[in-house]
């Protein structure tokens, strides 16, 4: 609309130029004339080049080539103003993301790693989104098991085996409401033995590759989008996706879990490269001063990513890079952990799920790192760890983690634990004593700190949705938030489908629920408009 609205100024300019002309009589009119015109060429060539840069912009975005500063005719105030880029990043695919949060939070983890002596782990079937409530169970308590054994499927999907993280013994299959499923639980041996495979043969073909994959249990590893999925093994997904950094508050440094382990990584992405026609791309931290390990892994796309939170979320880096959708725009993603557990397989011919796990927030007296496997009990892994009193514990961030007791289990996915303190006690007049100890995206607090004390409080309730810009804020994605949010709430399938349900899964819009002075549920509305597409076909 503003390109059609500018060509009618110029007319107008002109038609006030030429009623002067036809008015005024002597030379001093023919001046005032010219000076008119002369002026309505000007604004004529400004907004013709004004239109070729917008469009040279776009163009670049769309063939992906939008890795310097500006790619139009000239800078940007912005890109007069932004710092030097590190030298590393020249001539690289570089996205600078504009929006976006970082929560300053106290309580990240030292680069310290211990190893607490736990003896039970659980795999979880409701870390699975998709699976029923009650899979096919394959093993019964007092039933011994290897690392890689298959202890549960699902009645949908029965090539896809769920396996048990460790050897031990099964000591519980842990019921749920409505007799779903909730933990399949393994006392750990002193000395784990992991199932052997015969591994295929360099030259199989990608069928031959997925079943053994199927039956060898590292499968559930693969996400599949949309809808955040375990992998559907009839689908050949178009690109497969792998964020290498995350940018969560308080989340763990992925280097450190790599560290002396670049080669199973690299043969891990050795395996990926062969279920996909498309590209494998690796999405890399580009705001550090000097280059991440990852950049040395071959066989891969790389593209890095400046910038706040969600920068480091997978779903940030496919939109920008190349968004998914149904059909042929099916993507996997796969994190960092579970590569290794893919190259373990292939590299060393055994199943190993060993996660480095942060505890992180100002909760714990010494943020740090321990080390375990995947479903390690919470209690145990906490043990020796000093945990101040009336504490919330956190599998994962606490953007989208979920709530936890020391009885309970890391989810499979998670590698991180979040304790902060919980907020429920009554707070004197609330948000109308001006205080510089919160966080929030709005410039009118001032953050006089990056290590904040937060707790669990919303600082509000639950109320209808208040129109603003916060959403566009923090989510780095051209998508609609608030009008697909409602849209949800009255199953309104096609506006859904229009505004981008099928690029988002809840994690990419937890910051967006932070930030919302509604306090609405948005993770949990996308969580149901996806079951009503699923429902729907």
């Amino acid at each position: 609309m503003k390109i059609l609205q500018r060509p009618a100024g110029f007319t107008c300019l002109l038609l006030a130029a030429l009623l002067l002309q036809s008015q005024a009589s002597g030379g001093g009119s023919n001046l005032l004339f010219y000076g008119v015109a002369a002026l309505a060429l000007i604004i004529f060539f400004f907004i013709v080049v004004s239109v070729a840069d917008n469009f040279m912009v776009i163009e670049s975005k769309q063939m992906g080539i939008d890795q310097k500063a500006s790619m139009g005719l000239f800078p940007t105030v912005r890109d007069l103003f932004r710092g030097k880029k590190p030298d590393y990043l020249e001539n690289k695919h570089v996205y600078t993301l504009t929006k976006g949060y970082d929560i300053p939070m106290a309580g990240e983890p030292q680069p310290l790693i211990r190893e607490p002596k736990v003896t039970r782990y659980a795999v979880n079937p409701p870390d699975y989104f998709g699976l029923r409530p009650i899979p096919k169970m394959l093993v019964e308590e007092g039933d011994t098991v290897r690392a890689g054994d298959p202890i549960f499927f699902d009645k949908n999907m029965p090539r896809i085996k769920f396996v048990a993280p460790v050897s031990g013994e099964v000591i519980g299959v842990n019921r749920g409401l409505k007799r779903s499923i909730s933990e399949v639980v393994v006392l750990a041996d002193k000395e784990q033995v992991s199932r052997t495979y015969d591994l295929p043969a360099r030259n199989a073909s990608r069928e031959e590759l997925v079943e053994f994959l199927l039956e060898s249990g590292v499968w559930p590893g693969l996400r599949q989008r949309p809808y955040n999925r375990v992998a559907d093994p009839d689908v050949v997904p178009r690109d497969i996706f792998v964020t290498t950094f995350d940018t969560a508050p308080l989340a763990p440094d992925l280097k450190l879990t790599v560290q002396g382990r670049m080669d199973v990584f690299q043969a891990g992405i050795d395996v990926l490269r062969r279920l996909t026609p498309g590209l494998v791309y690796l999405g890399l931290d580009g705001r550090a001063d000097k280059d991440t390990p990852f950049s040395a892994v071959r066989g891969v796309e790389k593209r890095y990513f400046r910038g706040a939170h969600p920068a480091g979320n997978v779903g940030t880096q496919i939109h920008h890079i190349h968004p998914c959708g149904r059909g042929e725009n099916t993507v996997w993603t796969i994190s960092v952990e579970d590569v290794l557990v893919f190259g373990e397989l292939f590299q060393n011919g055994h199943y190993n799920t060993t996660r480095l796990v942060a505890l992180s927030g100002d909760s714990f007296s010494e943020p740090c790192y321990v080390r375990t496997f995947a479903g390690a009990n919470i209690g145990e892994l906490l043990a020796g760890e000093t945990v101040h009193e009336h504490s919330r514990i956190i599998s994962g961030d606490v953007l989208s983690g979920s709530k936890r007791t020391k009885e309970n289990y890391l989810s499979f996915f998670d590698n991180q634990i979040t304790a902060i303190e919980e907020g429920d006690d009554a707070e004197v007049f609330g948000w109308l004593v001006p205080n510089s100890a919160k966080a929030s995206i709005s410039p009118t607090i001032p953050v006089l700190s990056n290590h904040l004390h937060l707790t669990t409080r919303t600082n509000g309730e639950k109320r209808a949705f208040v129109v603003n810009n916060d959403y566009e804020q923090v989510l780095p994605m051209d998508i609609y938030l608030t009008q697909l949010m409602k849209s949800i709430l009255v199953n309104d399938l096609e506006t859904m489908e229009g505004l981008g349900i099928y690029e988002l899964v809840p994690e990419d819009v937890a910051l967006c629920e932070f930030a919302c002075v509604s306090k609405q549920p948005l993770q949990q509305i996308l969580r149901q408009g996806h079951d009503t597409m699923i429902a729907q076909g």
